[in-house]
């Protein structure tokens, strides 16, 4: 394995735990390697040092400890600048050192743990040396991190790009909101349970919410935020994924390309926002100051390296259709943000109501809906909202709730989110990456809105205050259809 970005954030905070992680699990192979590439100028003993403290912090490795010493036993160091060819010259010849020490018989995976203005020039320089080339039945793979490209054109050029130097076979575009094991386990519990497949649908589904929320403002990537913001950061990759695996029909099997060519289907049926409905089914939002778990926090427009200005959005709300049999009428809002109320990621499955009829001469006004609610982080688990009688004379209905949480059932095992992810790159099962299709696609779905609020800049930033669940006209966008939002609990 070779990560370009070695010493950055990503590198020290969760792919070298993951490898840890993975390690003791005896889910990596013995003929296992590791290559760290950076532009600083480290020795050797110096990055060995360096991984060693990210493993004790990040991954909660004891002082002496068997696995991080194997892990380090296997790691090279390569300082050099990415976009220069010498640097992959003299990777080359480490990689062959790498195969005769550590037996790793050629495979070979690189990980793009760097700025996305780089990915293009990594990979034509690791095609240009030779280094991608798969010959004598070993493979090489790239993992690409997002955000693959800024919008649709961007995405399709960065595709067309890459493409022409590898097959879509040696790509795997990483989500690690894909990882989380609520989301591997969407498709089991709607493909498994009888009880369940035969209701996913618009006859007894009145509506479907995934929200993605953060009580984290943009800490230090205020740069790469305020020209990206929430609706590019998030919904093309993180929600989009969700909503796919949520709506999408059972596939002909588990194979990673059957999976993925539901997911495919469900994104080109999302109906596409003309200009006009983008007004009324899109809502933007930036958080000003507030109060969050307790502390009073700055507003966006405050935060390091964010313009005084700033248009940029950190929060998103949106209403989505999809033109197909199983789910025409149904409408899907999605939302996410920066700087709210509580850490929460979650679908909710919002089931039609009983008819009344029964309940006419009783006190009972209105009877609440099913909920079905997939937790996915920080609790993972899923529950079950219904109806039930208050004990008592009087016909009195309480919401009740079943409760399955992961950590109860399966126990709690340290994780980063990439462990399964990473093992399934290094078996070559795509399944829970992104196919070319599917980017540009999930840029196809939010295009409309994008160009809409380039043409008309927000006017009223900040809308809404740090600590709470967003802007009011997120609200009025349910109340519009006389519905509300779910609140995380």
């Amino acid at each position: 394995m070779v990560i370009f970005g070695a010493s950055g954030d990503l590198a020290t905070r969760k792919l070298l735990p993951t490898l840890y992680n993975l390690a003791k699990k005896e889910y990596l192979p013995p003929d296992f390697g590791l290559i760290g590439l950076a532009v600083q100028p480290h020795s050797e003993d110096e990055f060995r040092e360096r991984v060693r403290a990210s493993l004790k912090e990040f991954a909660s490795a004891p002082d002496d400890c068997k696995f991080c010493d194997w892990i380090i036993e296997r790691l090279s160091y390569l300082p050099g600048n990415f976009r220069e060819a010498e640097t992959y010259a003299r990777l080359k010849p480490l990689l062959a050192q790498m195969e005769q020490t550590h037996h790793t018989t050629g495979n070979c995976l690189f990980y793009l743990a760097t700025g996305p203005d780089l990915f293009g020039e990594i990979i034509r320089n690791l095609a240009d040396s030779g280094l991608t080339r798969e010959n004598g039945g070993y493979w090489r793979r790239v993992i690409i991190e997002k955000p693959f490209g800024s919008d649709l054109s961007s995405a399709k050029a960065l595709n067309l790009q890459i493409k022409s130097l590898l097959s879509e076979q040696q790509i795997y575009r990483i989500d690690h909101y894909l990882g989380k094991e609520t989301v591997q386990n969407i498709l089991v519990f709607r493909f498994s349970n009888g009880i369940f497949e035969p209701i996913w649908n618009r006859r007894y589904i009145d509506s479907v919410q995934i929200t993605v929320a953060e009580t984290l403002g943009v800490e230090q990537r205020g740069r790469y935020y305020d020209t990206t913001g929430s609706l590019r950061d998030m919904v093309p990759s993180h929600i989009l994924q969700l909503l796919a695996l949520t709506a999408m029909e059972p596939p002909i099997s588990f194979q990673a390309d059957a999976v993925r060519d539901e997911q495919a289907k469900i994104l080109h049926a999302v109906q596409d926002m003309s200009p006009e409905s983008v007004l009324s089914r899109a809502v933007r939002g930036q958080y000003g100051v507030g109060v969050v778990d307790g502390q009073a926090v700055p507003a966006y427009r405050n935060e390091p390296n964010v313009a005084q200005e700033s248009h940029t959005d950190t929060f998103v709300a949106l209403k989505f259709s999809i033109d197909n049999w199983r789910w025409v009428d149904v409408p899907f809002y999605v939302r996410t943000g920066k700087r709210l109320k509580k850490r929460a990621s979650e679908i909710v499955i919002q089931f039609r109501r009983a008819p009344l009829v029964l309940f006419r001469e009783t006190p009972v006004e209105q009877l609440s809906p099913n909920l079905l609610v997939l937790h996915i982080q920080p609790d993972e688990g899923i529950s079950l909202q219904f109806g039930a009688k208050v004990p008592g004379p009087m016909v009195r209905i309480g919401s009740v709730n079943m409760d399955f949480k992961y950590v109860d059932h399966f126990g709690a095992e340290p994780s980063t989110g990439y462990e399964r992810l990473l093992y399934d790159c290094m078996i070559g099962d795509a399944t829970l990456f992104q196919r070319a299709d599917m980017v540009e696609a999930g840029w196809s779905v939010i295009e409309p809105v994008l160009d809409v609020w380039r043409a008309l800049p927000a006017r009223n930033f900040p809308n809404y205050a740090a600590g709470t669940w967003g802007p009011k006209e997120a609200d009025d966008l349910l109340e519009r259809d006389h519905r509300h939002w779910n609140v995380p609990f």
